[in-house]
């Protein structure tokens, strides 16, 4: 950090409007320097980092304010101002009238006095994760990092920690690399619901009230022009706010939820973009946006799909996020947990479709991370510790998958798991070999691949390579093998898993 930065962020309290007026044109005059200037044209000439390429797993974490009710979902400060809601009528029962109790009233309660950022990052680690996206701050409005544009904030209120530096410290020390995630835009209208009846949410609201603005109006979710478009005001607030995380805690990726896409962030969006690709080339290091839905123009960031991913391999690099549960992103007393092997076969495919699974945790509101999350994460872990080389930095095969089993393609596709068959495989390329993974191994040992099959005609599309040896990630027995018009046979006596199986293919 410069010393320019620097001088930002060291003074106590809020940014007068003085200084937020002199860090709006700061961030003018950074992206009037380029190398990136905030139009598409300019952004499109964007390259994915090399090593998000490589990196093919990462994990998200949701951890805030929604925490501590730990009902519903991380959506429960809008949900139980809607009156009707199972939020709305948890809230009545637990804590009371809302005029009494309100959802800013849950700040103290979030201590998070079991939290060890060092402990976290071994987990990360150990769970073959490269890279690592805690949220920033989600729609609610309470930041989980230092902030001086607002006084609700982790490391004054709450934890009264600077929970994002900290998270970035050890992951660092980790050898992880770290990112962060911004739900601001939602904020604008995410908890309006509270103004319809008497709660805590009291008008005038102004700039700088955590509630601020919560526009009554809820928009049509799949409008990208639907009322109520944000202020002048707001906006100019949501760039101050992404630009002082990316001038804080130089993250090396920043996630968006997809409100982003509306219409009225077509100016302000590119612009932080290319503040954001700008100093990333001043600090030293190649920055990356995650976007959703069109928000950007394609090739300019990083595409992401929400729970859900692509049928079919991309000739581009994209992120799958999705969760360990399939009911919540946020820790819940009653989340629906996929389990490991459902997790394991969804990265094997999203990597073999070119892209990279960003998966979800929980923690729980006093900052211990469940048993089960652990447990998912060491499963993921050890199987990558063995199969990991046809993973990390792998390539697109030529063919990505063979077998009777269809994948759902789109966002909000994963409600349930896949069922496989032994003929199912996923192919990656990497370090000169073809990996071939069975997604579900077969008691007996024998698996036929079809599509490493020898051929006699002059079929362009089908595999000529010469095989010079073939063998199984983690099996020190015999693999016996035998390639014929049919395809690929192998057997290998005693091979058990219950996750999938690699079997590596060299070729001369």
């Amino acid at each position: 950090m410069g010393e320019q930065d620097r001088s930002k962020f060291q003074e106590e309290g809020l940014m007068t409007q003085k200084e937020r007026a002199e860090y709006l044109k700061e961030i003018e005059e950074t992206v009037a320097r380029g190398p990136f200037r905030a139009d598409w044209d300019s952004l499109s000439e964007y390259e994915t980092p090399e090593w998000f390429r490589k990196a093919k797993f990462g994990i998200f974490v949701h951890w805030g304010l929604y925490s501590v009710p730990a009902f519903g979902s991380e959506w429960y400060s809008r949900n139980m101002y809607i009156q009707g809601s199972p939020e709305y009528e948890h809230h009545r029962k637990t804590y009371g009238a809302h005029k009494d109790f309100g959802y800013k009233d849950f700040i103290p309660m979030f201590t998070a006095k079991k939290f060890d950022a060092k402990e976290w990052a071994e987990i990360f680690r150990q769970s073959g994760a490269k890279y690592v996206i805690p949220v920033g701050e989600h729609h609610d409005g309470f930041q989980m990092y230092a902030s001086r544009l607002s006084r609700f904030h982790a490391a004054a209120m709450g934890p009264k920690q600077d929970i994002l530096g900290s998270l970035k410290e050890a992951l660092k020390e980790e050898g992880l690399v770290f990112g962060t995630s911004s739900h601001r835009a939602e904020h604008q209208w995410f908890m309006g619901k509270g103004k319809e009846f008497d709660s805590d949410m009291k008008e005038p609201l102004s700039l700088g009230d955590f509630y601020w603005p919560s526009d009554k109006t809820q928009p049509d979710f799949s409008d990208d022009r639907a009322e109520p478009y944000p202020t002048q005001e707001f906006l100019e607030d949501w760039l101050l706010r992404t630009c002082e995380l990316i001038d804080r805690y130089h993250p090396h990726l920043i996630y968006f939820d997809w409100w982003v896409r509306h219409e009225a962030y077509k100016e302000v969006f590119p612009k932080m973009m290319a503040y954001y690709y700008n100093r990333g080339a001043q600090y030293g290091f190649p920055a990356g946006v995650c976007y959703k839905q069109d928000a950007c123009a394609f090739g300019s960031g990083i595409v992401d799909v929400e729970r859900g991913k692509f049928a079919e391999a991309k000739p581009y690099y994209w992120q799958t996020d999705t969760a360990v549960a399939r009911n919540s992103w946020g820790h819940t007393t009653d989340l629906d947990y996929k389990g490991s092997y459902e997790l394991i076969c969804y990265l094997c495919d999203v990597v073999s479709k070119n892209g990279n699974l960003l998966l979800n945790i929980g923690p729980a509101a006093d900052g211990h991370i469940p048993e089960k999350d652990r447990e998912i994460l060491a499963d993921i872990g050890r199987w990558l510790e063995v199969n990991g080389e046809a993973i990390y930095g792998s390539r697109c095969f030529r063919f990505s998958e063979e077998g009777p089993t269809k994948e759902k393609d789109g966002q909000f596709s994963d409600g349930s798991g896949t069922e496989y068959t032994p003929e199912d495989f996923r192919f990656t390329a990497a370090h000169g070999n073809v990996y071939a993974i069975c997604m579900k191994f077969p008691e007996d040992g024998r698996i036929l691949v079809r599509s490493l099959g020898r051929v006699e005609d002059l079929d362009q599309s089908a595999f000529r390579g010469i095989i010079r040896r073939v063998s199984i990630l983690g099996y020190e027995g015999e693999v016996r093998w035998l390639q014929d018009g049919e395809g690929l046979h192998v057997a290998a006596d005693g091979v058990e898993s219950a996750f999938p199986v690699v079997v590596k293919v060299e070729v001369k």
